[in-house]
Parts: C-alpha cells; structure tokens; sequence
C-alpha cells in the first residue's frame, strides 16, 4: 500500500492493482455498458475493490455484486485498508476464477474480468475452457468487461483468438491503450 496524491492506493513493483490508474481503465469499461439493466454483476479480481468503490459510488450501482479473489491477504486489506465489506448486495468469495466459472451454475448480465499477477494476465484466463465457462454464466443481453492487460494490441491475432474463445454469440468491441496502457474487451452476449 503507497499514498499517491493523499490517496490510498494498492499497487506492486510493477503494476497498481486498486486505486489508481486500473480504476480509471475499469470506469472507462464500465461507461460502457447499461448498468441500468444490470441486476447482477461477477467480479473475477476483486483486489482492493476499486471497481466496487466506483460501482457503487460513481455509476450508483446498488444491486447484487459477487466479488471473487485467490488472495486471502488482498481480502483482508480491501476491508481493512478499503472498507470494502461483505453486505446484502455484496458477497465476497476466497477463490479461484478458474475453478470458480467451471463449477457455478449461477447466471449474471454483467461479467467484469480483471485478473492480474503483477502485470500479466496468466495465459489460463485467455484459453478457451476459461472463455467458454465465463460465457455460460452470462445470460442472453449480458455485457462482458475483460482489462486484457498491457501485452495484448488490437491488431494482434491474440484478441481474434481471445475473442472467438467466447464463442459466436458475442458482438466484441476492442478499446486499444485505455488510459494510455490497458487493451479492454467490452463484449455483449446476443
């Protein structure tokens, strides 16, 4: 955890995970999308809970969000540096977002994909298994938001691949260098 500006950020050597300039590229993906038919949301990476913070506080999203994490160590921070918490409407996970969108059954009309190691998205989460079970949690209209991370270009074959991994009832925009780093896929579930 630095201060940047006055303001509690969560970062690595490398990367900022919450607070700061991830937040920006997120809220940038968010606008988006409707959010006002949105009655549930899948956060896969919920780090300090930036995104959580700007859901709720800059685009007044008040309804069901379910936020998934590996480390048990960036759960305890988001509460206790963050006061990011579970409630009614938010419910917190400890786990793998591998194993997480294999194994539920439970359906959202909004998936937000943020999961970083440092500054790389581990190849697991471009694959086609991942993309494939994260599609079939999304219900029919659903939005997808994936920060594809700083290594991936627009004109690269990898987003094509990335992309047709969902399968074919996806319309996919590709927001190149968002905030001047980050490629994001805003995708919709037709």
């Amino acid at each position: 955890m630095t201060y940047v500006n006055g303001k509690k950020v969560l970062d690595t050597e490398n990367a900022n995970y919450s607070y700061g300039s991830l937040q920006k590229i997120l809220e940038i993906g968010l606008t988006k999308v409707n959010l006002k038919n949105v009655e549930n949301l899948l956060l896969l990476g919920m780090g300090g809970g930036s995104i959580i913070h700007s859901l709720r506080n800059t685009f007044e999203y008040t309804k069901k969000i379910v936020a998934l994490e590996i480390d048990p160590a960036i759960i305890k921070l988001a509460m206790e540096e963050f006061g990011i918490s579970s409630s009614k409407n938010l419910q917190i996970i400890e786990g793998d977002a591998f194993q997480f969108v294999k194994t539920s059954n439970e359906k959202f009309q909004l998936i937000i994909i943020d999961l970083f190691i440092d500054t790389n998205v581990p190849p697991i989460f471009y694959g086609k298994e991942f993309c494939e079970n994260t599609a079939r949690l999304l219900q029919k209209n659903g939005a997808l938001i994936f920060n594809v991370g700083i290594n991936l270009n627009e004109k690269s074959k990898t987003i094509e691949t990335l992309t047709s991994n969902f399968g074919k009832d996806f319309e996919f925009r590709i927001l190149p260098k968002v905030n001047g780093t980050n490629t994001l896929i805003v995708g919709q579930k037709l």
